[in-house]
Parts: C-alpha cells; sequence; structure tokens
C-alpha cells in the first residue's frame, strides 16, 4: 500500500573526479518531492566486492566513493529515499577506476582537486611556520630580557666600582691615568669622565 508513496528514480546519475580509488557520483531528485536521503548500491562488475552506502537527513545529491580498486569496473545505482520508503533504483551506471600512473589526467575537475590538495598543504605548511617563528620569536625575547638584565646587573657593578676607584685617585693622578679612564669611560659609563674632567 506504501508502494505509492514511494519518490520517483533519481534521475542524470553522473561519476565525476575518476582517480585512481576514489571517484563521486551525483544524481538530480524530480522536484516536488520529499526526499530525505539517498542509497547507493555499488559493486564491481567481476562480483568481488560490494557495498551499500545509506544516508538519510540530508539534502546532499552527490557522494564520494571511496577505498576502490584501481583500474577496475564499477557498477553503481542511487535510490532516492522518501518519508515513506525507497524509491526504484536508478539506471545502472557503469565506471572504470584509473591506474596509479594516471593519476593526474588533463581533466579540469581533476586538476581543480590537485590544486585544493596544493592549498592544504600550503596551509599545513603555512601553520607549521608561523609555530616555529613564534617560537623562535619567544627564545629571542627570552635571551634579550636575559641580556638586559645581566647587563644592568654588570653595568650597576661596574658603576659602583668606577666610583669607588676614582674619589681616592681624582686628586693624585698621573698623566697616563686619566687617558686610561677616558678609554675606559668610552667602554663603561661617560659619568667617569665627567667626575675626573
Amino acid at each position: 500500500l506504501a508502494y505509492p508513496d514511494r519518490p520517483p528514480s533519481p534521475v542524470n546519475v553522473t561519476v565525476t573526479q575518476l582517480k585512481a580509488n576514489s571517484a563521486t557520483v551525483s544524481w538530480d531528485v524530480p522536484e516536488g518531492d520529499v526526499v530525505i536521503g539517498y542509497a547507493i548500491l555499488q559493486q564491481r562488475q567481476d562480483g568481488q566486492m560490494q557495498r551499500f552506502i545509506r544516508e538519510v537527513n540530508t539534502t546532499n545529491r552527490a557522494c564520494v566513493l571511496w577505498d576502490l580498486a584501481e583500474d577496475a569496473d564499477y557498477i553503481i545505482q542511487v535510490q532516492s529515499i522518501g518519508l515513506y520508503g525507497e524509491s526504484q533504483a536508478s539506471k545502472r551506471v557503469h565506471f572504470r577506476t584509473l591506474k596509479e600512473t594516471d593519476r593526474l589526467p588533463s581533466n579540469s575537475s581533476n586538476q581543480g582537486d590537485i590544486t585544493m590538495e596544493g592549498l592544504d598543504k600550503d596551509r599545513q605548511l603555512q601553520t607549521g611556520e608561523i609555530i616555529i617563528i613564534v617560537a623562535v620569536l619567544l627564545m629571542w625575547a627570552a635571551v634579550i630580557a636575559l641580556f638586559c638584565r645581566q647587563y644592568d646587573i654588570i653595568k650597576d657593578n661596574d658603576s659602583n666600582n668606577n666610583k669607588e676607584k676614582t674619589k681616592p685617585s681624582s686628586e693624585h693622578s698621573t698623566p697616563e691615568r686619566p687617558s686610561g679612564g677616558l678609554l675606559r669611560s668610552k667602554k663603561k659609563s661617560p659619568s667617569v669622565n665627567i667626575i675626573e674632567v
């Protein structure tokens, strides 16, 4: 009794993006019918493998067939799933997967796939590079901070030592002392030069 309420069979069933181990099947659904999913019967022509793919609560009109054998013949049929059952199976569609060596054909759809894969690899590289750059920057920041702290400690010690040294020697200094003091002042701190002059 429920048979008349089943949706009609899918139409325009086509196979695209053929590769060695995968392909994409797409189809159309006649308008006016409530379709809530699909079912795909996939089988190898030699009968070695058969797969049934079923998905509900979806409006998808395409499905990727994965884990296919290379250079093999396949047959697929698609059914629409309605509220009261499944449609009759569509016409049988035959296709043949590519060989591994033919993975880069001149089809525009496959080129699109290759560029997308390239973009994904680039994205992964970019994120990896960003992580490395951030890590290097953090390391440099830590090194600079450490160096500044150490330099401040050294600077403080040097200026204290110079003040202690220059107090007694400022009155009784030989001619060579001031020149040495000047050289030291260039390297360490200008305040010594001011005291000696």
